[in-house]
């Protein structure tokens, strides 16, 4: 069953030019099955733009795309390498732009999983300090930065899964959190049912665990 949560945005800029809310309907790790039902899809009325935050199929991807009539943006998450992923017909292709134009004029960043897809998906903070460094810099010397974060794992101490090594949340992504303070960050990657709750608040920051699917409105304040 997709999920739904609302949140005031504190910028009005980015409803001058589109309908109010903006509707995001992220997932990520286990397909919710319930969306393939065209009923389900039909109830959740209009969708801005569809997220993948990692580990699932580029089909269920693509379906989530085309039946919702919505662009897509997508991270790859320590699962995807290899399989439909190697064969391009198969991969959806994004929207233009996975940074500010995506949903302009709101910025947007975007963090796969860290490192090499050739090399074995193990969890590595050097490559989460690399990622972070290199994606975003300028944001971190000067703001504003993004306003929303995509990511398949979460920041350390936020929607992670402490006790499992493998699941716990990125050091480094956390720095960012402190540093850039995004109004919102949607991330998969953390089981549900390990977790403490599938969203939570760090400062200015909105944080969701889209595992399955989220049905995010963003309102304005």
């Amino acid at each position: 069953m997709t999920r739904r949560l609302r949140i005031s945005w504190p910028d009005d800029h980015p409803f001058e030019r589109r309908p109010a809310p903006i509707r995001i309907l992220a997932a990520s790790d286990e397909a919710d099955r319930s969306l393939d039902d065209e009923r389900n899809r039909a109830s959740l009325g209009r969708v801005d733009l569809v997220v993948g935050c990692g580990d699932l199929s580029p089909e269920q991807i693509g379906f989530l795309g085309d039946a919702l009539g919505a662009p897509v943006i997508f991270v790859k998450g320590n699962h995807d390498r290899g399989g439909a992923w190697r064969n391009p017909a198969h991969v959806p292709t994004p929207a233009r732009g996975i940074d500010a134009r995506s949903l302009a004029p709101i910025p947007l960043l975007a963090l796969p999983w860290p490192g090499r897809e050739a090399d074995a998906a193990r969890r590595s903070e050097s490559q989460g300090w690399a990622q972070v460094l290199l994606a975003a810099g300028p944001w971190l010397l000067r703001r504003p930065g993004p306003s929303i974060v995509v990511s398949h794992a979460p920041p350390l101490g936020a929607n992670d899964n402490p006790a499992d090594p493998y699941h716990r949340g990125f050091a480094a992504y956390r720095f960012l959190l402190d540093r850039v303070r995004p109004q919102l960050w949607l991330h998969g990657h953390a089981a549900l049912a390990e977790a403490s709750s599938w969203h939570c608040r760090e400062g200015a920051t909105t944080l969701v665990n889209v595992t399955g699917s989220v049905l995010v409105e963003i309102e304005p304040r």
